[in-house]
């Protein structure tokens, strides 16, 4: 049965461009340092900070209390963060199999991918689905999507025309790890 609303938490997880790969380093090493994370994320000061302040502002990480010696992490998961790590350790693992970078969707890339597997598989229907979602992010989402070669564009002929959009096998096993 096709849900009719977007999962919350994974719309949460795709707010930002590094928030799965951060919570899943986090609850691989049970927390971290700024200068670690960097290195081990590839990424920048200012998009690290960024992705901590979203991740902070969501309840996910906070600061570690007890940091302070060289061995103790600066940043840590929040309850609400470590159910939140398992999501995305579970997601970052597909992309990573699939050779796919944490830039390799956009914001909406992974509700898309998961609005297509539940059955959605027409443009209003997926906009009715992610409803905060522009036409135009719909639209990015689904081309950056078929780029990586994850989604179909089926156009079928009649008056009007119209399209459906389906996932590749390797769009099925993001899609698979992106559903609760």
């Amino acid at each position: 049965m096709r849900s009719s609303a977007p999962d919350p938490l994974l719309v949460q997880l795709s707010g930002h461009r590094w928030l799965v790969p951060l919570l899943a380093d986090l609850a691989s090493r049970k927390g971290a340092r700024f200068v670690e994370l960097i290195h081990r994320l590839g990424l920048s000061r200012d998009s690290l900070t960024r992705t901590l302040q979203a991740a902070a502002a969501l309840g996910w990480v906070r600061r570690n209390p007890g940091h302070g010696h060289p061995l103790r992490p600066e940043y840590i998961l929040t309850e609400a963060g470590s159910a939140a790590a398992a999501r995305a350790t579970i997601i970052a693992g597909a992309q990573a199999a699939l050779g796919l970078t944490p830039g390799a969707a956009t914001r909406w890339g992974l509700p898309i991918v998961a609005g297509i597997g539940t059955g959605h598989d027409r443009f209003n229907a997926l906009a009715r689905l992610l409803v905060p979602a522009s036409p135009r992010a719909l639209s990015q989402g689904l081309t950056a999507l078929g780029r990586h070669g994850l989604v179909t564009r089926d156009v079928m002929d009649g008056r009007p025309p119209a399209s459906r959009y389906g996932l590749t096998e390797r769009g099925g096993l993001l899609a698979e790890a992106c559903l609760p």
